[in-house]
């Protein structure tokens, strides 16, 4: 009888889980600062309009890239790609939106910056020889 392997399980990566880990430290300052926004809705300067809408976004995009980091961890080679692609685009966002002057208020630049530190790391660790060679055995 011939097995379908798209159904087998594929077996965990124990040299991903430091990611899985980075990515959901991520996901749980973007949704601090989410919460943070919604504590100071009555400071206009500090939570305005545009502020809501880049914590909301930042929000929901560290909830994708940490669900799409479990199913890397699973072996899925696809969303392995996914993490190193997603990662690297928020990296570029948060630097230029850490660089432009007075768009956000300034704790939201520096949680950006403490985000943007995360995904270099998952940057740097999804890129190590080791990781991309396991990937490419999957």
């Amino acid at each position: 009888m011939k097995t379908n392997t798209n159904t087998q399980a594929k077996t965990t990566i124990p040299e991903f889980r430091p990611v899985t880990r980075i990515l959901g430290l991520y996901l749980a300052i973007s949704l601090l600062s989410l919460g943070a926004t919604a504590r100071l809705a009555d400071h206009h300067t500090q939570a305005d309009t545009q502020t809501w809408i880049h914590a909301i976004i930042v929000a929901a995009s560290a909830t994708l890239t940490f669900a799409i980091s479990l199913r890397a961890a699973h072996g899925h080679r696809g969303a392995y790609r996914r993490v190193r692609i997603i990662s690297a685009v928020m990296l570029i966002a948060i630097a230029v939106i850490d660089a432009l002057p007075g768009d956000f208020p300034t704790w939201m630049k520096i949680e950006q910056g403490a985000c943007g530190i995360l995904l270099l790391a998952v940057i740097l660790i999804t890129n190590t020889r080791t990781i991309r060679t396991r990937f490419a055995e999957c």
